[in-house]
């Protein structure tokens, strides 16, 4: 049964073009920032309400947000998954699967995608939320939240067992990998929606297809109603949408310094006021170091070209993941090498690294990379000496 739900969770995966990359690198800090501004084209304008189509105020408050985070974060790199009024697939599913596709193939370390929300029922319902991957009480129930109504068409079915099953696998995966940076990210939103006056609500989680396949931390933000009138109003106007997009910026500075200085790097940032003047990276977020999947090295899937015979405390294993904190080696996280795994210490934020076997040469390890790959996909051959990884 477990290795049906395995093989599932690849096909799946492979469907919505994400992928389980449990063994990415976070040592190079946030390099590249993906922008998705929801919606799009004739075909899928999202919300309509007044005269007024979701998909325009996404993608204004996109750009205006890729404009700022590339003046004031010179060092990252800004992608945008749209930036004119175009649908990017034929049917619903084509065009979320290409947004995400965009994402993965630009290498982002993080994808916000803009949204907007409506509650046709309940027009006096508002303020902003933030979402990420996950299921929620409600979800397994079937609820007909406004929430839930308005982003059933961009929801995964649920209804079917095997794909139940893959899905919840999928999230129990993400403790070691995204979820707990997209939650990071979206409390860091949402604080600056608050300070930027907006009325809040609170994040929550939602089994969204396009946050299920980017290869990355994601986040999907709702600005807030367009079902009410004055946040309609708001989100509509210039002034409005210049005030999201800071909004945003500054979450995104906070996350970037956080991260980066996490990883050792230092983050570049200028101040809105000092167009040349390079400012000091913010504060620090209070919430915990957040585990995120480590990126394969070439180099180390590379064998040397000479076997070197190595000491009974000194050889090559197959990392299969990486932590921010001790786990268990029984965990169902292991899967079939639930305990057969050794706890290595390494460098960068996530220095638990979860190790199969012991073998004496770098070539050795490598004929038994492909059968561990089976289960983890990204996993790859590591030096170790004693209980540490080294270069």
């Amino acid at each position: 049964m477990k290795r049906l739900v395995c093989c599932l969770l690849l096909i799946l995966s492979l469907a919505f073009g994400g992928g389980f990359a449990l063994a990415q690198n976070n040592e190079a800090g946030v390099r590249v920032i993906v922008i998705d501004a929801g919606h799009g084209g004739k075909a899928f304008p999202g919300a309509v309400y007044g005269g007024v189509k979701e998909k325009d105020i996404n993608l204004a408050v996109a750009l205006k947000l890729g404009a700022l985070i590339e003046k004031e974060l010179p060092g990252v790199k800004v992608v945008y998954t749209r930036k004119t009024d175009t649908a990017l697939g034929k049917s619903l599913n084509e065009d979320l699967t290409a947004r995400a596709n965009i994402a993965n193939k630009a290498g982002g370390d993080f994808f916000i995608s803009i949204h907007a929300n409506a509650a046709p029922k309940a027009t006096s319902v508002r303020g902003a939320e933030t979402l990420i991957m996950g299921e929620s009480e409600k979800e397994t129930r079937y609820n007909e939240s406004a929430l839930y109504n308005n982003n059933k068409d961009e929801l995964i079915d649920m209804s079917d067992a095997n794909t139940a099953a893959m899905v919840r696998a999928y999230i129990q995966n993400l403790q070691f990998t995204y979820g707990q940076y997209s939650e990071m990210m979206a409390r860091i939103m949402q604080l600056h929606y608050q300070k930027g006056g907006r009325a809040v609500r609170p994040v929550k989680r939602q089994l969204l297809k396009v946050l299920y396949a980017t290869d990355m931390p994601s986040v999907l933000t709702e600005l807030g109603f367009m079902t009410n009138k004055s946040e309609l109003a708001y989100m509509n106007s210039e002034k409005g949408q210049d005030a999201y997009a800071r909004m945003l910026c500054n979450a995104v500075k906070e996350y970037v310094s956080h991260i980066n200085r996490l990883a050792g790097v230092t983050t570049t940032m200028v101040e809105p006021a000092e167009a040349e003047d390079v400012a000091e990276p913010e504060s620090d977020v209070t919430s915990e170091p957040q585990p995120k999947r480590e990126s394969t090295a070439k180099s180390e899937l590379q064998p040397k070209k000479e076997e070197v015979k190595a000491e009974v405390s000194d050889g090559y294993a197959i990392q299969l993941l990486a932590s921010d904190k001790r786990v268990n080696s029984t965990d169902s996280q292991f899967k079939s090498y639930k305990g057969k795994v050794k706890c290595y210490i390494g460098g960068g934020v996530l220095k638990y690294k979860y190790c199969y076997g012991t073998f004496a040469t770098r070539a050795e390890a490598q004929r038994n990379l492909a059968e561990v790959r089976r289960s983890f996909k990204d996993a790859f051959v590591v030096h170790y000496n004693d209980d540490r990884i080294v270069k």
